[in-house]
């Protein structure tokens, strides 16, 4: 999943959020260096990914991609994915999307010197850019796809991608719907099982 639904899923503490947001840049057992709620964050993340990765509801969204985006239709469907997350997102909490994104934004700027480097140079880019908020609209994952496209030197054309978003817009909004529910029963268990093991 893409950084939307890993906040989401955290659920309301703090540092479990920027664990959660942050654990793409901790590599390996690094992540005992941090704050022991980060490290919940960080492991739950971990698990999220895993189990995504072998959901076969996610697996169906990516082989519609795959022949244009090879391996990189996983990480289009993520992106697809906090687009249906942020659309409706009134279906998922009670707190406006804009508000949400604003005190985790809030978080981040309070704990900036928490972040690993790459999320310290990256943050204030995601923040000026707004990017939580721009998920909700086809246009926000146009700018997003094409910053992930340049990244990869343009090899990855998934500044294409928006199209086949288009053009499959409820057979990939259907899969997210059933896909999301399952993966909030398993974060809830996860982190539950964490914060107890490890708190």
């Amino acid at each position: 999943m893409n950084f939307l639904a890993h906040i989401y899923l955290s659920g309301d503490n703090e540092y479990i959020k920027i664990g959660n947001f942050v654990a793409d840049g901790i590599r390996g057992k690094k992540y005992q260096t941090y704050p022991i709620e980060m490290q919940v964050g960080i492991l739950l993340h971990r698990e999220i990914d895993t189990f995504t990765d072998a959901h076969a509801v996610f697996r169906k969204s990516t082989k519609l991609l795959h022949k244009n985006y090879g391996h990189y239709s996983g990480v289009i469907i993520d992106i697809f994915y906090d687009h249906f997350l942020a659309k409706n997102w009134h279906h998922y909490s009670n707190i406006e999307l804009k508000v949400f994104v604003q005190e985790f934004y809030d978080s981040l700027n309070k704990n900036m010197l928490l972040l690993p480097p790459k999320f310290q140079t990256l943050t204030p880019v995601m923040i000026q850019g707004n990017w939580l908020l721009s998920y909700a609209t086809i246009e926000g994952i146009q700018l997003v796809l094409n910053g992930m496209n340049r990244r990869t030197r343009n090899k990855s054309h998934m500044n294409k991608a928006t199209k086949d978003l288009q053009d499959n817009y409820q057979t990939f909004e259907n899969h997210f719907t059933i896909f999301f529910n399952d993966l909030i029963r398993f974060s809830e268990e996860k982190k539950q099982q964490l914060i107890t093991q490890m708190l």
